[in-house]
């Protein structure tokens, strides 16, 4: 009791594990700010009457994956943000919870790991940075990541398997038998209100990201922190709706304060969550976990398979933590030294870490964009990681095969 006493305070006396579990808690007051505010409702009523631009279940689930596209700057906001604009569109054309969850869930991570101008593309950057510095390898770091992008088959094949999904309508294993929503009273419940009510902090979400990975970086955006930038992006966004909506008289003050504080309440478990995994990727930093599967997969093992055997040691490890980002920071000083003395492609082993612990993160219930997506889109957790399975698995399935291949060439 004692040892896991010392456990959590030493978690909490790390200034980024910190603002990591206020942005969760954070972001949680400002979605329920702007689903209170009336702005989704405008939005709807934008896309659905003024343009019909959704005008069926293939456009409703397509305008959640192209905002899970085109809002890659961090996996959790991206999960919310498609979730809560998707999930009244799918209940009026009848598409059930489970597949908006898969469709948020699958575009969240990944494309926050192929775009990496975020706080993704800045923590690659340094663990890439440190192997460098250590002398394990050399190079440029940014060369090096963006080779690495390269080579992140599972993001890219779990974007393509969620949009061919959508567009063909597949439903395999448990999604086949998932319940659809009551639409029939669905016009009734949505408020319409100006969009920008929504848009504008979702604008200062996205853009506000930039900046505070480019003043953290001093100067330089690859090299900002990106806890610091969610977290400060987060309560700059959130300070900002108390304005906004105060001077346009959208909601008094004592709404404004009801409303953060239920949505801060309702992902409050998110960051136990959060720390709970930390705490596991902690135990297993400690008990060289990594090391030792490392260790085991080491011996006599082919070049040819070595990509592939990193990228399952990686899922591995990020299913059992549920976090990818501490994934990275454990198989990345294992990943490169196995790459080296094998004289194997680096850039395709750093890719098979990042693969793999998205990969891994996908498929876990204790992750933190499998709960964000299932509480966005109004799905039982089980049910997300239930239904959702299949189409991950297909994904890795299709992104091993590539990196045996690529071992090859």
């Amino acid at each position: 009791m004692q040892a896991l006493y010392f456990l959590f305070v030493s978690l909490l006396s790390q200034a980024w594990i910190l603002k990591t579990l206020a942005f969760a808690i954070l972001v949680g007051s400002i979605i329920a700010l702007i689903e209170k505010s009336g702005g989704i409702g405008g939005f709807i009523d934008y896309v659905l009457h003024k343009k019909n631009l959704v005008k069926s279940p293939r456009s409703a689930l397509l305008l959640s994956y192209t905002i899970g596209v085109v809002i890659f700057i961090e996996s959790s906001i991206t999960a919310l943000i498609a979730g809560a604009v998707g999930k009244p569109l799918c209940d009026k054309y009848n598409v059930s919870h489970a597949k908006l969850a898969f469709v948020c869930d699958s575009t969240s991570a990944p494309i926050s790991s192929l775009i990496v101008l975020n706080g993704w593309g800045a923590l690659l950057l340094g663990l890439i940075s440190a192997q460098i510095t250590q002398g394990m390898i050399s190079g440029n770091a940014v060369n090096i990541l963006i080779d690495s992008i390269l080579y992140n088959f599972y993001a890219m094949s779990a974007l393509v398997i969620t949009f061919l999904t959508i567009w063909f309508n597949i439903d395999i294993g448990a999604m086949k038998h998932t319940q659809l929503p009551n639409s029939t009273t669905q016009d009734e419940k949505i408020a319409h209100k100006s969009m920008y009510l929504m848009l504008l902090p979702i604008a200062l979400l996205v853009s506000l990201v930039f900046v505070f990975l480019y003043i953290s970086g001093d100067g330089d955006i690859l090299k900002g922190s990106g806890s610091s930038s969610i977290f400060y992006t987060t309560l700059s966004t959130l300070l900002f709706t108390f304005f906004y909506y105060i001077f346009t008289k959208t909601m008094s003050v004592k709404v404004w304060s009801k409303t953060t504080f239920s949505g801060a309440k309702k992902l409050f478990p998110i960051a136990l969550v959060l720390l709970f995994a930390f705490s596991i990727s902690a135990v297993t930093v400690e008990l060289k976990t990594g090391l030792y599967l490392a260790s085991l997969a080491n011996e006599n093992l082919n070049i040819h398979l070595l990509a592939g055997v990193i990228f399952l040691l990686s899922a591995l490890m990020a299913f059992s933590t549920g976090t990818s980002w501490g994934t990275f920071s454990i198989m990345i000083p294992v990943a490169v030294p196995m790459a080296v003395a094998v004289d194997a492609n680096i850039a395709l082993c750093i890719g098979a870490v990042i693969s793999g612990g998205v990969f891994g993160d996908h498929c876990s219930p204790i992750s933190d964009t499998t709960i964000i997506s299932s509480i966005a889109s109004d799905c039982e957790i089980v049910e997300h990681v239930r239904t959702q399975l299949p189409y991950a698995l297909t994904s890795g399935f299709i992104a091993l095969i590539f990196f045996i291949l690529s071992s090859y060439l």
